[in-house]
This record gives C-alpha cells, structure tokens and sequence, in this order.
C-alpha cells in the first residue's frame, strides 16, 4: 500500500538536542543547502501549503523543526546549510546541531539530502553525505528544481551528481513542487524504511 500524508501539525523547533520531542515516534529528516526547496518539498509531500514557510530569505531555518505526520511519525527540517550571508559562528552552530541531532536521535530512520539540480553538489553536502555515512543513517538523494532547468541540461547534472556522490543514477530522485514529479518515490522510500525497521 502506498504511504499517504493523511494529517501533518507543526509540533515544536528545537536548538539543542536535549529539547527533542519526548516519544518514540519514527523521524524521517529533511537536510540540504539553504535555498534548495526544502520547505517546498515538505509541503508538497503534506499536501499543505504553509506547513513549513517559504522564505525568500534563505537560511530562514535556523533551528529543528518538527512536524507530526499521520499522528504518528516526525517529519523533521534540518537548518539550511551554506548561505553565505550568515556570519562564520552561526554557520559553526548550525552545523554543531545538524551532526549532533544525527549522532545522537535514537528515532532517526532516514535523511532526504536534497540538492539544487541546477548545480553540481557543494562541498557542505559532500560534508553532510560524509556524516550520514559516518552515524550509519540511511539516506535518499533528491534533486529539486527540475522544472527550473531544461531536460538535456538535467540529465547531465544526474550523471555527474551521481559520480560525485558514488551513486547509480537511478537511485536519484527528480522532484518538482510544482508538478509533483518525484513525490511518490519519495513517499515510497520512506514507507519501505519504516516497514523494513519495523520488520527488523
């Protein structure tokens, strides 16, 4: 059966990891560069408009936000990374936070890294993608935008995002706020992850 969004809530934004909800419930994380689209796909995958704000201003994000899925799952939107107009120390905090929310949440199942599919991956995730493997998570690579760039130009940033990344291209999803492209995968993904956990 295909997992479906049926409810989301916002339920709190967190700066330390010791203020992270006190339940058991499985968490399913969102990370990427600031002005990727996240809050976008949030919203998309809830089929909410305003679940998460959409900023103009990026790096917006500046804490862990929680949002309640189904009543019975986390959806969780990492600080963006890399903006360039945050100063050297907030940068420095932010990053602290993101890799101690991924070594230490006990209810972390996955991380959807997404990237700008008009550019080729930025060394900060090349970082995150080192942590990820590093704390052992499980992860999907997900390039956004893909209405904002013709096809041919898109198909070869796949090829070369995958072999930045040491990845099978086709284990990269496109996805499209605005079309919807690449929402069941993503939904897919996590529905296998927690079935596959839950098996375990």
């Amino acid at each position: 059966m295909v997992f479906k969004v049926k409810n989301a809530t916002y339920v709190k934004s967190v700066n330390s990891v010791a203020d992270l909800p006190q339940n058991r419930f499985p968490e399913i994380a969102f990370a990427g560069r600031s002005n990727v689209g996240k809050s976008s796909v949030l919203n998309k995958l809830a089929n909410i408009r305003n679940l998460a704000k959409i900023s103009h201003t990026p790096g917006k994000t500046r804490q862990i936000n929680f949002f309640l899925i189904n009543e019975n799952l986390h959806f969780v939107d990492l600080p963006g990374y890399g903006y360039a107009k945050v100063s050297k120390s907030m940068k420095e905090s932010w990053g602290k936070l993101i890799e101690e929310y991924l070594e230490k949440s006990q209810n972390l199942r996955g991380v959807v890294l997404l990237i700008d599919a008009r550019h080729e991956p930025f060394e900060a995730d090349l970082q995150l993608l080192e942590w990820l493997d590093f704390y052992q998570r499980e992860k999907l690579v997900v390039l956004t935008k893909i209405d904002k760039i013709s096809r041919s130009a898109l198909l070869l940033n796949v090829k070369k995002t995958s072999k930045i990344l040491s990845l099978n291209s086709d284990s990269v999803v496109l996805f499209s706020a605005k079309t919807g492209e690449g929402k069941e995968k993503i939904l897919n993904w996590i529905s296998d992850l927690l079935k596959k956990q839950h098996e375990n």
